[in-house]
Order: structure tokens, then sequence, then C-alpha cells
């Protein structure tokens, strides 16, 4: 397993197959997806750890499964993925975390990482999370992380609000 970042709290590593049964009960949970269209079932999430892994591979980079340092446990992921927003092509920090550890800060710190860690190692000077307007939670890591409400769009046939940080904007240098 190879460790991409570390923080206080979490280690962000790269998936591997035995991470099914954890991730499934993040990505399997209805409350946790319920502004994606459909939880996913068991085959989906396989196929979400086999499409970071191809991600790594192309891109260096995809969604990276979060662990807590305390317990070796596996508790959501997030990482940063290409995204086409507008025909743009945009790197999204995205992240999904077990529902009975909402509110401990455990997404808003992955995110932070990630956000530091796309600064350091990407050519880009601006990073992205697409967020459906009705995601509270998600909206707060993203204002925590810096970001902004840029623009809405309509992404994969539903409204999200496009929330961004610029490089400057984080004290990191180019």
């Amino acid at each position: 397993m190879k460790v991409i970042l570390e923080t206080s709290r979490l280690i962000l590593r790269e998936f591997v197959s035995d991470d099914l049964d954890a991730l499934a009960a993040v990505i399997s949970d209805r409350e946790t997806m319920r502004y994606y269209p459909v939880p996913f079932d068991r085959a989906a999430v396989e196929e979400w750890i086999e499409r970071n892994r191809r991600r790594y591979q192309a891109d260096g980079f995809g969604l990276w499964a979060m662990v807590l340092k305390s317990s070796g446990e596996l508790i959501g992921d997030c990482g940063l993925m290409r995204q086409s927003v507008d025909e743009a092509s945009e790197v999204e920090i995205g992240y999904h975390a077990r529902r009975d550890l909402w509110g401990q800060g455990f997404a808003t710190e992955a995110a932070r990482a990630c956000r530091d860690f796309g600064f350091a190692h990407l050519p880009v000077n601006r990073l992205i999370s697409l967020i459906r307007p009705e995601n509270m939670q998600s909206r707060r890591v993203a204002e925590k992380n810096g970001m902004r409400v840029v623009k809405q769009v309509i992404w994969r046939g539903l409204e999200h609000c496009v929330y961004a940080v610029e490089r400057h904007e984080t004290g990191l240098l180019p």
C-alpha cells in the first residue's frame, strides 16, 4: 500500500482490493450518498476502487483511502480527480467520510492535505470541488478548505456548485 499523505490523524494511501468492504460501508450508505443518483452496490464499489487505481497510473493521483492513524481503519476517501466542467479540464478535490464520523473534521483535514498536495505537485493554479447545492455538509468542508462558490453548473445532469480555491489564496508558492 502506497502512502501518499499523512496528517495529524489520517493517512491517505492508494486503494487496494482488500478495501472493498470498508469502502462499501461508506459509499453504499444511503444517507452518505443521498446527493448521488444512487448509493453504490458492491460491483460499483469494486469499480470505484479500480477506476482510482487506473487514475494513479494515468494521472499520478486519484481518490485515496482515508485511514485513521489511531486504528488503521479505512473511514472514507479523499483525493484529486480530473473533471471536465463546461468543457474545461479541472482538478477536483473529492471526499466521502463514514457517516458515524461526520462532524469530527476528518473530511476537512484530508481535503486540506489534498489541496496542499495538488498545489505542490500539479501544474494548476486552481482546484475545485463539485457539490450539489443542498449538500450543506460538503459545502462547509469546501469553505473550511478556503474555497468559495464561483458558479453553478449542470454537471452529469444535476445542478452543482463549483467551489474553487486559487493557489495564491493559500499562500503556497508556485
